[in-house]
């Protein structure tokens, strides 16, 4: 790589490559992420196992006894350029982008953290939920648990950092925040995040033929429900 690219390509060990574009959470560097994870896992070459992005990279997993090294390496870079040189941007994750969106019961007894996210911006917990629920959030990356999604950005009013101590238990369907980010709990797990309500929505079900609700690239819209409409 040269200084004047904003990419690198970095060995993580005999059979992994990644991508890596520049280091920061950002809406475009996410979007090349997931364009270019569209772009490999669509040329099929022999030898691939797996192409997964995150926030800003995107790490090729491989075959080491099926591919050929060096020209996996400058197959990678053709297509890191090949997209740069795309008049316009590319966003092809199963099938293009989607906007979801979830219903979410916020406060009480479902979001026992909106209190104090509410007393970090300085507003009342309704304004504190209307904040969350006035932003369309992009699903950076899929991480943690089977089917989590990490969404950003959060307002920065509301962006309250993760809990001091982490809880042994957060219900399924749990919406958080945790700084400039927020998210649903697929299933029940300890975590740290501000829980600010509950969705009746799975974003994980092995039974469903694309288990995960969710994918890197897609749009995300949360709108505000009565706790009639979720089960304690």
């Amino acid at each position: 790589m040269t200084s004047a690219r904003p990419w690198r390509l970095v060995s993580a060990g005999d059979s992994v490559v990644v991508v890596e574009f520049e280091e920061r959470i950002d809406r475009e560097i996410n979007a090349r992420a997931v364009a270019l994870a569209a772009r490999i896992r669509n040329a099929a070459a022999p030898g691939i196992r797996d192409v997964v992005p995150t926030f800003r990279s995107v790490a090729v997993y491989f075959d080491p006894l099926q591919t050929d090294y060096e020209a996996l390496i400058n197959r990678l870079e053709e297509h890191v350029i090949a997209l740069d040189r795309s008049e316009s941007p590319v966003e092809r994750a199963r099938g293009g982008v989607r906007a979801i969106r979830v219903p979410v019961c916020y406060g009480g007894e479902f979001g026992p953290d909106l209190a104090e996210v509410a007393q970090f911006a300085s507003v009342s917990e309704s304004e504190a939920a209307r904040l969350h629920a006035g932003t369309t959030y992009r699903v950076f990356m899929i991480g943690f648990l089977p089917g989590f999604a990490y969404m950003g950005t959060v307002d920065s009013r509301i962006a309250a950092p993760r809990r001091t101590t982490p809880r042994t238990r957060v219900p399924a369907g749990s919406v958080a925040i945790a700084g400039p980010q927020t998210g649903i709990y697929p299933s029940e797990s300890p975590g740290g995040w501000q829980v600010i309500g509950r969705t009746t929505l799975r974003p994980f079900d092995s039974s469903r033929a694309e288990p995960a609700m969710f994918a890197a690239g897609d749009f995300v819209q949360f709108y505000s429900v009565p706790s009639s409409e979720v089960d304690s």
